[in-house]
């Protein structure tokens, strides 16, 4: 036995209400839809009967408004972690599609000249750094018990990629992190012995704009 048992539930957001479709990142003004505050009760009842002592979220809006059904079951307050923020992106405001959007725009084009790092955004290892910081803060927090971290789709990816081995560059329509999914990093004592995935609030298009 290497130390206490301790599970990092990831928390993916729910929907957001984004009626212009564009990919808002880091920007304010983003917020819960009435689908997406459905979703964050779902989870929160999933969660019912987890030990959880410790609720850890992304400072932005959505993740803070996912975070609250859980901090009300189990009476806790939300502590903002900067870490488990959402990824950087120079296209920030813009729609963005395959084959559609600022994707089509010669003037932006060299901001895709390197997926693998990338170049129109923070650096993948750079997310799963400071997302493996904010897990281990939480776990420390919890340790014995079940903490919750909110955060977004990109950087929970990124770090499961990154705790699993996988390389840090992929399809971003492959992406297994669903709205108000949990990604559940086990650990004993201070190692992952496990990661476990599931949706309490159902499937969801990992490309959908909005989410």
């Amino acid at each position: 036995m290497t130390g206490p048992r301790t599970i990092v539930h990831l928390l993916r957001h729910g929907e957001v209400h984004n009626p212009g479709g564009v990919l808002y990142g880091r920007l304010p003004g983003f917020y819960l839809s009435t689908t997406g505050r459905s979703q964050a009760d779902l989870v929160a009842k999933s969660l019912a009967d987890a030990d959880i002592t410790a609720l850890l979220a992304s400072p932005l809006q959505r993740a803070q408004q996912t975070a609250a059904p859980v901090a009300a079951l189990h009476g806790l307050d939300v502590v903002t972690d900067e870490g488990l923020i959402e990824a950087d992106n120079k296209f920030e405001g813009k729609t963005v599609s395959v084959g559609g959007g600022a994707l089509r725009r010669p003037q932006y084009w060299a901001w895709l000249r390197d997926p693998f790092t990338p170049s129109w955004g923070e650096p993948y290892l750079d997310i799963a750094h400071r997302m493996l910081a904010a897990v281990h803060r939480a776990r420390a927090a919890a340790e014995g018990h079940e903490a919750v971290c909110v955060s977004h789709q990109l950087p929970i990816w990124t770090l499961r990629r990154f705790v699993t081995g996988q390389r840090l560059w992929h399809d971003p329509r492959k992406r297994q992190c669903a709205l108000a999914s949990l990604t559940s990093l086990v650990f004993d004592g201070t190692e992952l012995t496990q990661v476990r995935y599931s949706e309490p609030a159902g499937e969801s298009d990992p490309a959908q704009t909005g989410a």
